[in-house]
């Protein structure tokens, strides 16, 4: 490291703003800088705290979180077309097959996000924003293995200009970057994105019936769309099943046990609020428990949080710092709000059996007007007390 620290140094000149041959890339340089090692940029006036916690250390901390869903997805994916086809893989060769699949999706994510990022950093003359470190980690991961890969770049093009750089880059969105690239693929593209033949793929389904729907992916229907149609007892799926991860789905969202590794290392690190991700499980639990009062669904409340992307939302989307509610008390609102709109979406709307996508992206448009009812409430509560005192 001290030798590339050397080599970065040497070539700085170069790229140094107004004065290097280079000057315009000075952006490109510093972003690769940054990143490699810690920035050496420091106040100098004013007392502050030195810290090699930055920006660009938090999203890789987030991103280290998502290795455990991305590489049991990766498996995955090679488990499912092996046990569709009978063949008797190992492992590896479960997870190489994955890996064909998979690394397509992260190589069209990265290339064509960090290329508009780039880009727009030159033009502006700004630093290269961080956040889509990890952006480009999540959007792979909840879509479908078998989404062409020009609509996937259209998609991740549409994220980044249109959910962040139009509002001034990392930390000023409004909306979760990756969730619109879904949302754009589900309403641009439902047929690719929306019910449960989009999982199907070049062999027999659950049941041991064969479709022709030939393309390369998932077997049969996922576990909500089953849920939503036959009941899952039908299609061979438990409890067990679900929350280790081994049945169709997108490719980070199947296994709540990779998940919940991820929210520990958020939440120990404290990268995530607690709060947030408490109170979506509360919300869920809720409205599960009262649909299935109703008899709206067969399945007890604490299904609705292995099923979908429920838990994959509730610990790595709905915690946005920039899009999520920033208060305190807002938190508890914002994250119930999630966790209830996503299975009230789920048990009472029967063209649309996921609800996360939607249920975070409409709070993401109504957590500034949580925070500004909080803060309200809480001034006038103080006023109050000193007018009493």
């Amino acid at each position: 490291m001290n030798g590339l620290r050397k080599f970065q140094d040497k070539i700085a000149p170069t790229f140094e703003k107004g004065k290097g041959k280079l000057g315009f890339l000075h952006s490109t340089f510093d972003a690769f800088d940054t990143f490699l090692f810690v920035p050496k940029t420091v106040t100098h006036r004013g007392s502050h705290v030195r810290d090699c916690v930055d920006l660009k250390r938090v999203m890789i901390l987030v991103v280290f979180a998502l290795l455990p869903a991305m590489l049991f997805g990766t498996w995955n994916v090679g488990y499912q077309y092996a046990a569709a086809h009978g063949l008797d893989w190992g492992f590896w060769a479960q997870f190489g097959h994955g890996l064909l699949k998979v690394i397509p999706l992260y190589l069209v994510s990265y290339i064509v996000g960090l290329a508009i990022e780039f880009t727009s950093a030159q033009i502006r003359g700004h630093e290269v924003n961080e956040g889509y470190l990890v952006t480009g980690m999540i959007i792979p991961l909840i879509v479908p293995v078998d989404v062409p890969l020009w609509m996937l770049a259209i998609a991740v093009a549409f994220a980044v200009i249109i959910g962040k750089e139009v509002f001034g880059g990392t930390g000023m969105n409004i909306w979760n970057p990756a969730l619109l690239a879904r949302a754009f693929l589900f309403f641009s593209y439902p047929s690719a994105m929306s019910g449960d033949k989009v999982w199907y793929a070049d062999f027999p389904n659950l049941m041991g019936e064969a479709n022709n729907h030939l393309v390369d992916g998932f077997t049969g229907a996922t576990p909500l769309a089953n849920a939503s149609l036959d009941g899952l007892a039908a299609n061979g799926y438990d409890f067990m099943n679900m929350f280790l991860g081994t049945v169709p789905g997108s490719v980070g969202e199947t296994s709540v046990v990779a998940i919940l590794i991820g929210a520990v290392i958020l939440l120990w690190t404290g990268v995530a609020s607690w709060k947030i991700m408490l109170s979506s499980v509360l919300g869920g639990l809720a409205i599960g428990y009262l649909g299935y009062a109703c008899g709206s669904t067969d399945l007890p409340g604490y299904y609705q949080l292995i099923m979908g992307g429920f838990m994959f939302g509730t610990v790595f989307m709905a915690t946005d710092p920039v899009s999520s509610a920033q208060t305190e008390t807002g938190k508890w609102i914002y994250g119930f709000l999630v966790g209830a709109l996503a299975v009230t979406v789920r048990l009472w709307n029967p063209g649309y059996p996921e609800g996360m996508m939607l249920a975070i992206l409409l709070m993401n448009t109504f957590a500034p007007l949580i925070d500004n009812y909080v803060i309200e409430i809480s001034t006038k509560r103080r006023l109050k007390r000193n007018k009493i005192a």
